[in-house]
């Protein structure tokens, strides 16, 4: 198994915007080699608590660099009335990933993106997992909040050059992305904590960035 580097940004609303724009640590995790053409991340299945049918999209970028990952119902909540099952949802994409002949991949980044409301002693972690379909490597990472907490919330992972689980040259292995939240009420349990990865409270998503290496 392989724990990528943990890299956790935490801002509220005006420090977010100030945390995605600082770009230089990220200069080291672009592909040296990006193939042309066509590529397309297509959603196989999708199953969990946290995804219902049609509630969850994969998006390439135009410089076939990175995909993005957007939920539309991703939130764990607890405290204030709710079932204690929504504490925790995950949700487990089985993505096709089309790529060009003669590449391969891995994932050399992660960038998760959410908004929390955790009331003082509660908690709420992101985790999150992925392998190719028949190998048994796995890539993870897990992140944690603490309240009291009010606003938007980061974390980046990415694996050295080392760690990197490339996809078998040749062969076609769908991607597992297999993302968790969990939340626990805080010292008033009348009072809602949540996390959310959930698109439809603003311009949250979840961006896995490419390596790209020639086979043969």
């Amino acid at each position: 198994m392989t724990v990528l580097r943990k890299i956790p940004l935490l801002a509220g609303a005006a420090g977010l915007a100030a945390v995605m724009l600082a770009g230089p640590a990220q200069a080291d995790v672009r592909p040296t080699e990006t193939p042309g053409g066509k590529i397309t991340v297509e959603v196989a299945t999708v199953n969990g608590s946290g995804c219902p049918r049609g509630t969850a999209e994969a998006e390439v970028n135009g410089d076939n660099t990175a995909f993005t990952v957007t939920y539309d119902q991703f939130l764990a909540e607890a405290g204030g009335g709710t079932d204690v099952v929504d504490s925790r949802k995950n949700c487990q994409l089985n993505l096709v990933v089309n790529i060009p002949s003669g590449f391969t991949y891995a994932i050399a980044r992660a960038d998760y993106r959410g908004f929390g409301h955790l009331e003082r002693g509660a908690t709420g972690m992101q985790q999150a997992s992925y392998y190719f379909s028949g190998e048994s490597a796995t890539t993870s990472s897990s992140h944690q909040l603490s309240g009291p907490y009010n606003g938007g919330w980061q974390f980046t992972d990415r694996a050295a050059g080392s760690e990197l689980v490339y996809q078998p040259c040749g062969e076609q292995r769908n991607l597992n992305i297999n993302a968790e939240l969990r939340v626990s009420a805080g010292d008033d349990p009348g009072l809602s904590s949540f996390m959310a990865m959930d698109s439809s409270r603003g311009s949250i998503e979840t961006v896995f960035h490419f390596a790209w290496k020639r086979c043969g």
